[in-house]
């Protein structure tokens, strides 16, 4: 469905099933109404994606011939899971067509689930190929050491590594996912860890049993969620999960942080310096952010479009980054374009000087 959110774009046309409520009146005058379905087409003007409920509302009015629905209508398409559509474009550029290729290949669908978390604070966490998707979240008081009845405290620590384990058992499919993280500080997840396989062997739990070996246990330096950027930085999450989308796009991020600390003149972002580098034949990875292609603005778009055809044109790497994922998120807050170069090109940041100093 996030796939599909970056194809359908305002002006596209959009056929599929559909249910829609139909007034009809009897001879004698008086009017019924009912839902019939119908196959309908529409234009597409607006289109909201609902995370949660995985459900994907396409706005637009009716563009072909419908018993039960009039030409220029307005009517809203829902499209869920599984559920057949037909997209129309007037052009299918080089990242509309690469996006229809990744959601066709069962391969690129590697998922992971983490949970971090701290005393009394746990975030359950679904990360796919192209999102991270909260599931749950855990939040209950633990007295601190000391400042309170110990039973009472123990009592609040079970209660909370229960909740934690039940919603691990509800959220995460274990025949899909290959590997959950545990993240905390301290020794938070490896206390839950034991606490989990004790209450499995006591509880008979067979699915906590045989998948134990899928969970990998790692520091954090907080139970929040943005605590999970520098957990799949960490160099055993990377190698447990060397297949995945997600772990290619946070290794291509770091690399990039790290060029901006050692050797400046070789990483830029912000698409004027990216474009001069693509123009000087000297982008080796590009950094992009998906939240770039919807842009309502037609030639925008085919601005950043341009830039990815040119730098694989020149052997150049391009990853486009989920802007529902954590390293997008980060990628966001640097405009959403960046760039790792062949060779310095300290050049551009000259150019940018001249311009200011002329300015002034």
């Amino acid at each position: 469905m996030w796939h599909t959110y970056n194809l359908v774009c305002e002006g596209d046309r959009l056929r599929a099933a559909t249910i829609r409520k139909v007034q009809q009146e009897s001879a004698t005058g008086s009017s019924t109404s009912s839902r019939v379905r119908t196959t309908i087409t529409i234009q597409v003007e607006a289109v909201d994606f609902d995370t949660s409920a995985c459900v994907l509302r396409v706005k637009g009015r009716n563009v072909a011939e419908n018993q039960y629905i009039k030409m220029g209508a307005y009517h809203t398409v829902d499209l869920e899971p599984n559920r057949k559509y037909t997209l129309y474009k007037e052009h299918w550029d080089s990242v509309f067509l690469d996006r229809v290729e990744t959601a066709c290949d069962p391969a690129k669908h590697a998922d992971l689930a983490a949970v971090v978390m701290q005393e009394g604070l746990a975030f359950v966490c679904l990360i796919t190929s192209a999102m991270t998707i909260d599931r749950a979240k855990i939040d209950i008081n633990i007295p601190k050491k000391g400042k309170a009845d110990d039973t009472q405290r123990k009592k609040n620590i079970i209660r909370f590594y229960d909740t934690v384990m039940a919603s691990i058992i509800r959220h995460i499919n274990f025949d899909i996912v290959k590997a959950v993280i545990l993240a905390s500080p301290g020794f938070v997840k490896d206390q839950f860890f034991d606490y989990m396989l004790k209450t499995a062997v006591q509880t008979d739990n067979k699915l906590i049993m045989e998948n134990k070996s899928k969970f990998l246990r790692v520091h954090s330096s907080s139970g929040f969620k943005h605590s999970l950027r520098e957990v799949l930085d960490d160099s055993s999450v990377t190698a447990r999960l060397a297949d995945t989308k997600a772990a290619g796009e946070t290794r291509a991020l770091q690399n990039f942080m790290m060029m901006m600390s050692n050797d400046p003149d070789r990483a830029y972002y912000g698409i004027k310096h990216v474009e001069r580098a693509s123009e000087g034949m000297a982008i080796e990875t590009l950094l992009v952010s998906d939240s770039l292609f919807r842009s309502k603005n037609v030639d925008e778009r085919k601005r950043y479009v341009r830039l990815v055809d040119g730098v694989r044109d020149n052997g150049g790497d391009v990853k486009i980054f989920s802007s529902l994922h954590v390293s997008g998120e980060q990628l966001d807050q640097m405009t959403g374009v960046a760039a790792l170069l062949r060779f310095p090109m300290p050049e551009i940041e000259e150019e940018d000087g001249d311009l200011d100093s002329d300015e002034e």
